[in-house]
């Protein structure tokens, strides 16, 4: 593991706003952190206009190294956690741009709404090991069920959580690169909380809320 090209990202909307409301708003979010990660030639509300063989042309135009890599993410109503893999020098910063600018563009026209919608600076923190990276990732799947949102977390639809215990698989985190286990064994790490309590310690410094 490359522990300097690997951060955990927060991102918050202004003053608490809620900017996720329905289904569609999650799903438009999940696709931009995918189609923002190799520097599209066009924006991805062009994008989603065309038809299947201009699509293909685009997607021939991308660059072949992705900003980032996601390894882990959760989106929540009124922020976002991400676990990321920084492959271009400036990638996170430059991925989160274009995907929030993306997003924000697409929500005020839908509530008919006008300036930010996101805190000015994203906040991040560079993961320091594989074993904090892991207690990371628990952390962040486990931000549903501490909010009250849903009792287990694979009952969140919005997350990682469920490809990383097999009931999806979108193909948008890369996290058999930096794991080695089951996922029935993931499963049992993520819902043994007396050991997540302890490892609230371990990943203290990279827990960003409390900054």
């Amino acid at each position: 593991m490359e522990e300097t090209r690997i951060y955990h990202v927060l991102t918050k909307s202004i003053a608490g706003f809620k900017i996720f409301l329905d289904e569609k708003d999650y799903q438009r979010m999940l696709d931009l952190l995918k189609y923002y990660q190799y520097n599209p030639k066009v924006k991805f509300s062009y994008y989603i206009t065309l038809d299947h063989k201009a699509k293909l042309y685009h997607d021939q135009l991308k660059d072949e190294n992705p900003f980032v890599e996601i390894i882990a993410y959760c989106l929540m109503p009124t922020h976002i956690h991400l676990a990321l893999y920084e492959v271009l020098d400036r990638g996170v910063s430059e991925y989160m741009r274009r995907v929030l600018d993306s997003y924000t563009r697409y929500f005020n026209k839908k509530i008919k709404r006008k300036g930010p919608l996101w805190e000015s600076k994203i906040k991040k923190v560079k993961v320091i090991s594989q074993e904090q990276l892991l207690h990371l990732t628990r952390y962040i799947h486990l931000n549903p069920t501490t909010a009250g949102l849903v009792k287990k977390p694979e009952e969140w639809q919005y997350s990682s959580y469920r490809e990383y215990i097999g009931l999806e698989n979108t193909k948008l985190c890369v996290k058999e690169r930096f794991f080695d286990f089951s996922k029935k064994e993931y499963k049992k790490f993520v819902e043994d909380r007396t050991d997540y309590q302890k490892s609230l310690n371990l990943i203290k410094n990279i827990i960003l809320e409390q900054f």
